[in-house]
């Protein structure tokens, strides 16, 4: 049987050459619709970063919008539900990607064999005009490079792809936090626009980011659908590297996982456990993959029975973030009093209820 060698500069070439997650926007765990979006720092998408600051508001969503023929059944959908023709100076919209240093190692970035990125994606909107493509990196106070590209035709499906140089400042750190930014401008007030496009790696200069960027954000009929992203060494864009929807949703696993209860029976969120104590249930519940981060949790309507013990996350969960939760799984607790009867057998679940939901997020 023969046996393919990896080559020691990573998957480039074979598998996982991209280095997106959810380029195909296929996958959305927390919603596939969220309106007035206002702020930063909001997913819909898996993986993809809503930053808005005080420039419109916005409802994100995952369409069936996609360039026909191109294989793609999902894009990620920004439609302007309250505009803003006159941004002030700091207001900013961008479509934000967030990379692992650890996954970024093979480009070598700050040494004298620095790869080039490329990037290429679908793009379609209404708005005709120059938008900027930025890669930033966070690891190196903020160095970032630039890109414009054109939306030439309105309403109309146009790939794009645009060719990063290598950088040979700033190496990128080994683990498992922010290295670099990949940031689609929607929208920007003079405080970004007014000096000379960043289009080479250089310093942090924030009027350098986004000079020519068209307002998306100026009339209520504005909108942007992108699928297919991909961000791959080279300085030529190879086709879309499409993953099995199982293999893409346990990658979008390291970073979100989220339990959906539904309005016709009870979710199990975990395994079985029995009381070891009146306050404990002894049994660790081991996410799908580990986590990129101990999470934090959030939820609605979730109990453990016999008996409703709890209404609430807060009385299931010791969330210090250093006993009952891990990257690897958790273990349900009583905060206050005494609920569980010692050695009975409890199940932790979500509702009959559609509302129902626990999350554990550990995006960067």
């Amino acid at each position: 049987m023969a046996i393919t060698k990896i080559p020691a500069a990573g998957f480039t070439g074979n598998n996982f050459r991209n280095i997106i997650i959810n380029g195909d926007m296929s996958i959305a765990q927390r919603a596939t619709s969220t309106s007035g979006i206002s702020t930063t720092g909001r997913f819909v998408l898996d993986r993809w970063k809503l930053n808005v600051d005080t420039m419109g508001a916005w409802t994100v969503s995952q369409s069936t919008d996609v360039p026909t023929g191109q294989g793609f059944a999902s894009s990620i959908k920004w439609d302007c539900t309250t505009a803003d023709a006159s941004p002030s100076a700091s207001d900013n919209i961008q479509c934000q990607y967030r990379t692992e240093g650890q996954n970024l190692q093979y480009i070598k970035k700050g040494t004298s064999s620095a790869e080039s990125l490329t990037l290429s994606f679908w793009v379609k909107s209404n708005k005709t005009g120059t938008y900027i493509a930025e890669l930033r990196d966070k690891d190196n106070s903020n160095r970032h490079i630039n890109k414009s590209y054109t939306i030439s035709s309105a309403d109309t499906w146009e790939k794009k792809i645009i060719t990063f140089a290598g950088d040979t400042t700033g190496t990128l750190t080994n683990d498992n936090s922010t290295s670099i930014d990949l940031n689609f401008w929607l929208g920007a007030g003079t405080d970004w626009t007014s000096g000379t496009l960043q289009t080479s790696w250089g310093a942090s200069t924030s009027a350098n980011r986004a000079v020519g960027q068209v307002n998306l954000a100026d009339s209520t009929s504005n909108y942007i659908n992108i699928t297919g992203v991909q961000l791959e060494a080279g300085t030529t864009a190879s086709d879309f590297e499409f993953l099995p929807y199982d293999v893409n949703l346990r990658r979008c696993y390291r970073y979100c996982y989220r339990i959906n209860g539904n309005a016709i029976d009870d979710t199990m969120i975990g395994a079985v456990g029995y009381a070891a104590t009146t306050s404990r249930i002894d049994n660790q519940i081991q996410f799908l993959v580990p986590m990129r981060a101990v999470p934090s949790v959030s939820e609605a309507v979730i109990e453990a029975t016999p008996g409703n013990i709890a209404s609430s996350l807060g009385s299931l969960f010791d969330n210090d973030g250093t006993k009952d939760i891990t990257t690897l799984g958790f273990q349900l607790n009583a905060d206050s009093g005494t609920p569980f009867t010692v050695n009975n057998i409890y199940l932790a679940r979500c509702d009959a209820n559609a509302s129902a939901f626990i999350e554990f997020d550990a995006e960067l």
